[in-house]
């Protein structure tokens, strides 16, 4: 059973007897506030499953203009996007067209647009900190700048929220992701679009025989982290804003079945990420998830979809932060995840580390889908 679809946004069709997984509804304005009982609350999610509900944020009114500059980009010809798109260098800011990213280790081909748009970039205009951008982007680069502005503060303030929780002493985190450092910190509008419309590609075929993921199963490269490392990770946090549309799935510690995230109109969605993860000593989980099309009568239609990524600077160390938390010190200690972290890693190089081998263009075998893994890569299973 599904509800009336709706001919504007947000969309109010997304199936009701669909499983997801329930998230807990954390009230921005409350933890701004210093609510404690809702920061208990911001605590508990980030400790679970990593995953919840962001309401009150004030981001809102932001949105839709940076949504018109995504669909304005997109509908520029090839010849006007192609030199700004993102390369095979490991570089994310810029413009990444549809069949360039692997999906998994089969080589399905990746379905989506994004416009990454770096922080750096956004709030230095117009100095150039990172590369430049389409012409509808800078055109629009106020919308642009407004959006990081707001999120990077949202998310800025609940991490400062939950450093007494982990006993780190205040200003810790924001330390790590300083303006002005470059890091990964960017916004990101992205399409899929429906079949027949320009851009268009097919999903390819996964292991079980269903459409391969439109986004592959990955944790993200922000603040957090889930069980096993064999490579390198960063701390980040992110905000997704949808408009009505399905296709986010996660998949909850000890299971193997994938859930859908029901979108909530006016919520959005937020996550702990790799580094936000290692910086806690796997106390907060950067959970695995995935975007697939989305559920019928959804699947007809295009996906939008809009995160800002809030990422360390690239030079700073991807460790534990031991030395100024008895409680992490404690954690990590305990935790064969933290244990297993390879020395002098940066959240630099292991961001572009992974960038760079989801390309197609470098993509040698299987073995290149998993370099490109994060913290959701388990070497146990191999």
């Amino acid at each position: 059973m599904v509800a009336p679809q709706s001919s504007t946004y947000p969309r109010t069709d997304f199936p009701e007897d669909l499983e997801c997984h329930p998230l807990l509804v954390v009230d921005y304005a409350k933890v701004a506030a210093g609510d404690e009982q809702e920061i208990d609350q911001l605590y508990q999610a980030c400790t679970a499953l990593g995953f919840f509900y962001l309401k009150h944020h004030g981001v809102e009114d932001l949105t839709e203009p940076m949504f018109a500059m995504g669909k304005a980009t997109f509908e520029l010809p090839d010849d006007e996007l192609m030199p700004f798109e993102q390369g095979d260098s490991g570089m994310s800011a810029g413009y990444k067209k549809a069949g360039l990213n692997n999906v998994d280790a089969k080589g399905n081909l990746d379905t989506v647009h994004f416009i990454n748009v770096a922080k750096d970039d956004a709030l230095a205009y117009p100095e150039v900190r990172q590369r430049t951008y389409p012409r509808t982007v800078v055109e629009r680069m106020d919308t642009v700048t407004a959006f990081v502005r707001k999120s990077d503060d949202v998310l800025q303030t609940l991490m400062a929220a939950l450093e007494p929780r982990l006993g780190l002493p205040k200003g810790t985190l924001a330390a790590l992701h300083k303006e002005g450092d470059i890091s990964g910190s960017e916004s990101r509008c992205i399409l899929k679009p429906a079949e027949g419309d320009k851009g268009y590609l097919p999903e390819g075929k996964g292991d079980d025989g269903n459409p391969a993921a439109a986004i592959g199963a990955h944790t993200d490269f922000g603040v957090s982290s889930r069980a096993f490392f064999d490579r390198r990770p960063p701390p980040r946090l992110s905000m997704l804003h949808g408009r009505g549309c399905g296709g986010l799935q996660v998949l909850p510690p000890g299971t193997t079945k994938w859930q859908h995230i029901r979108p909530l109109p006016g919520h959005a969605v937020c996550n702990v990420g790799d580094t936000l993860s290692v910086y806690s000593g796997n106390i907060f989980k950067s959970n695995i998830h995935r975007v697939i099309p989305p559920p019928p009568p959804q699947n007809k239609d295009p996906r939008w979809s809009l995160v800002y990524f809030l990422r360390p600077g690239f030079d700073q160390p991807l460790t534990p932060l031991v030395d100024q938390s008895d409680k992490i010190r404690a954690h990590a200690a305990q935790d064969a995840a933290m244990q297993a972290l390879p020395k002098g890693e940066t959240a630099g190089s292991w961001y572009k580390r992974r960038i760079k081998m989801q390309r197609v263009a470098n993509r040698t075998g299987p073995e290149s889908w998993k370099a490109s893994r994060g913290t959701e890569h388990d070497p146990n299973k191999e």
